[in-house]
């Protein structure tokens, strides 16, 4: 196997990627053996896979690692859906014009063969060879690319991830990988218990506390009666996004079920959305992963969708998705949501993870929806598609990370 490099940049659990602030300094790891490639692939994706194809995408100049994205693999064997996997991979890979790839199955032949299978033979159609393919099981690996058994016997390659000093190095840059992916899931999962119950009542505190606004204002138009509520919500979220800047918390019930009542409304959730500053995404990541896990499901959706985007931006792409599998569990026709799955299925970088609107451009927006000097709807959804956030590939931790797969990589 050739050299190539990884350096710090986009990953995906899904086609291409949150946690403490980003490392000063990116790693720099060579990869020049498939045991180099087997260590750093869970922290690329932020948790060890199974059962799971990763592709790793790299490019000019030096083969540096541009993605790295995860799909589920079909039980039972499914020759449809091994296509479909082989047929999206080369299309983000292509998209991006990547020239290098590795692929990984993890699990046992007859899961794995079928679809490294259909991949080999994209690659070959694409004009594309894998610098690796390669199946991992019980701790050992088998080449489908080397055929030479003084490197590659019929009993597999023995290695161990956890020893292998390439892993070590991106530990010590701050990419650590949970165990499984269930793991990763269950930092966002709800609260229950006791902090539910008190969180469902500091959530009918808040919900009055709304309407009482709502009625200060009064008037035909339903913009105008939300407006001062608005207002009351930019507040909220401009005031919890300086607290966890200057590396403070929110831990007060009545003001996370304030922040998750108000950042319903599409004003104040898209003023926080044109707020995602790129220099202070670790405390964005902080914030909305805090109101997710004690929002009440109904006011889940606009924070668990704020939180995908950011984790997103970060390179955190299997973060990302975990989010939006909560915000659709809630609301399965929640557009921003929708918006944002397609964006990782289509394998769009972190780069493209930037705000066409200030807060004050979306400000202005919705005050010339209320006056019908501009067409309904949230700006943010027509804003984010204008810029190309439809459009593009890859994105993750340093590099992409991976999902579940029906006709797209796995969640």
């Amino acid at each position: 196997m050739e050299d190539t490099e990884f350096t710090d940049g986009p990953a995906s659990d899904g086609p291409a990627s949150g946690g403490s602030e980003r490392p000063p300094t990116h790693p720099r790891v060579r990869i020049s053996s498939p045991a180099d490639a087997l260590a750093i692939v869970p922290h690329l994706l932020g948790f060890h896979p199974a059962s799971s194809l990763v592709v790793i995408g790299a490019g000019r100049p030096r083969d540096r690692i541009e993605l790295a994205f995860r799909y589920d693999l079909p039980d039972p064997p499914d020759s449809d859906q091994a296509a479909i996997i082989a047929a999206h991979a080369l299309a983000v890979l292509s998209r991006r014009r990547l020239t290098t790839v590795i692929g990984i199955g993890y699990g046992p032949g007859q899961l794995v063969t079928p679809v490294a299978d259909a991949l080999a033979a994209g690659l070959r159609q694409a004009g594309l060879r894998p610098r690796e393919l390669m199946r991992v099981e019980n701790g050992r690996y088998w080449s489908y690319v080397c055929h030479n058994p003084a490197c590659c016997p019929a009993e597999g390659v023995p290695f161990d991830v956890g020893a292998h000093p390439a892993a070590a190095a991106m530990i010590v840059a701050g990419m650590a990988a949970y165990p499984d992916r269930g793991t990763l899931a269950r930092t966002l999962a709800p609260v229950s218990g006791a902090a539910a119950e008190s969180m469902e009542r500091a959530t009918q505190r808040a919900r009055q506390r709304a309407g009482d606004l709502i009625a200060e204002v009064a008037g035909p138009e339903p913009g105008a009666r939300t407006q001062l509520l608005a207002e009351e919500g930019r507040r909220a979220v401009m005031e919890a996004i300086q607290t966890y800047r200057s590396g403070g918390r929110v831990g007060d019930d009545d003001q996370v079920a304030w922040l998750s009542v108000v950042v319903a409304l599409l004003p104040v959730r898209d003023d926080a959305w044109a707020r995602m500053d790129p220099e202070h995404q670790q405390a964005h990541l902080r914030l909305w992963a805090d109101v997710v896990r004690r929002a009440r499901p109904r006011y889940v959706p606009a924070p668990a969708s704020l939180l995908a985007f950011t984790a997103w931006q970060a390179g955190d792409g299997a973060l990302a998705n975990i989010a939006i599998d909560r915000a659709l569990a809630a609301d399965p026709a929640y557009s921003m949501a929708l918006l944002l799955r397609d964006i990782m299925d289509a394998g769009v970088p972190p780069a493209a993870a930037r705000m066409p609107m200030t807060p004050e451009q979306v400000a202005d927006s919705y005050a010339r929806i209320d006056d019908g000097s501009a067409p309904k709807g949230p700006p943010s959804a027509e804003s984010a598609r204008s810029s190309g956030f439809g459009r593009g590939a890859g994105s993750g931790r340093g590099a992409g990370s991976g999902r579940r797969t029906r006709k797209r990589p796995s969640r």
